[in-house]
């Protein structure tokens, strides 16, 4: 039986199960924002432990990263991001997750060949678009007159 291309779309909105797009936008703010609440906290403890500014973001910033990958590891962050939704993929707690669950997927293929080879299939190209797209910017940036 063949169908048009509106036979078919039609078929897909009726078969499809309603998004309940309000309650998940509030979840992914509302988790979002206390992953980030979570970093601001953590930023003013490592401060009051006596670290500079920028000592305190470092260690702030590696705090999340460890904690995105301890959840991770320990199968919590899926489960927090099956609720949360997008409120997970706060740029330094996804970042881990997408490192390390790429890591675990492939621990089986081995240490090398597996879970190193493969950990960065996901973030590699944030890295390397990311790195590119900072270099081009400050090269533009210096030839355009902007750095003195």
């Amino acid at each position: 039986m063949a169908i048009n291309r509106k036979q078919y779309d039609q078929i897909v909105r009726e078969k499809s199960p309603s998004s309940p797009l309000g309650k998940d936008l509030l979840r992914a703010f509302l988790i979002g924002g206390a992953i980030c609440a979570l970093g601001q906290a953590l930023l003013c403890l490592w401060g009051k432990a006596g670290l500079s500014q920028m000592e305190a973001a470092s260690a702030a910033s590696g705090t999340l990263i460890f904690l995105g990958a301890l959840f991770t590891g320990l199968g919590l962050f899926d489960k927090l991001a099956k609720i949360a939704g997008a409120g997970t993929i706060v740029p330094i707690t996804g970042f881990s997750n997408a490192i390390v669950s790429a890591a675990l997927e492939f621990k089986s293929e081995g240490f090398i060949l597996g879970m190193a080879a493969k950990m960065f299939t996901v973030a590699g190209p944030v890295l390397v678009f990311g790195i590119s797209g900072s270099v081009l910017y400050g090269l533009l940036y210096v030839l355009l007159g902007g750095a003195a």
